[in-house]
């Protein structure tokens, strides 16, 4: 047991000694009609993926949806609401709607990749309401996804307010997937060799 319990922390230690790819932060979130609010009673469906690199200060966007009611007219992000997954707030990004984003089809697909450190990228209200620049707004919209206020909307003639939305969670660096599952190794491994003691 002793030397089970030596090879994982030397594996543990090896995981935590590999560079951290902090740079990149993955944001993700299925999307539909019951998880906007007020709910709406559609059979549309969708993903998004939101990749912020936080040293390029890049932002990029990949979605897909299907089956809306109506015909898309704009997607953003909203950040940040007063409650967790809860709620409604402002749009925080790309005024109006995202740079080449599917209009007047009930399902698609999107790909970009946004330029964060420009004061353009954000609404002025969410721009203003994070000290005025682009840095600030930037550090305001990663933070708001870390806490689980900001939400991807797909926008339809059918739903103006929001036909499909989903509340964006991060995604787990694999490492950190490792040393988790790690972790649960070695707790089994110990709970074992105490009943047989």
């Amino acid at each position: 047991m002793r030397h089970l319990t030596r090879l994982a922390v030397a594996l543990a230690a090896t995981f935590l000694a590999l560079p951290a790819s902090a740079a990149t932060i993955v944001f993700f979130t299925t999307m539909d009609g019951p998880s906007e609010a007020p709910p709406i009673a559609s059979p549309g469906t969708g993903w998004a993926r939101v990749t912020f690199d936080d040293v390029a200060l890049t932002m990029l966007v990949q979605s897909a949806f299907e089956d809306l009611v109506g015909t898309t007219t704009v997607a953003h992000i909203h950040c940040c609401t007063a409650v967790p997954e809860v709620g409604n707030v402002g749009v925080a990004t790309q005024p109006g709607t995202f740079l080449g984003w599917p209009v007047g089809v009930t399902s698609g697909s999107y790909e970009n990749t946004f330029d964060m450190s420009l004061n353009a990228s954000y609404t002025a209200g969410f721009l203003g309401a994070n000290g005025g620049t682009a840095a600030g707004a930037f550090a305001g919209l990663i933070a708001g996804l870390e806490a689980g206020r900001g939400y991807f909307n797909v926008h339809s003639s059918f739903a103006p307010g929001g036909e499909i939305r989903g509340f964006l969670s991060r995604v787990p660096e694999p490492g950190a997937l490792v040393l988790i599952g790690l972790g649960l190794v070695i707790v089994a491994l110990a709970t074992r060799r105490r009943r047989t003691d």
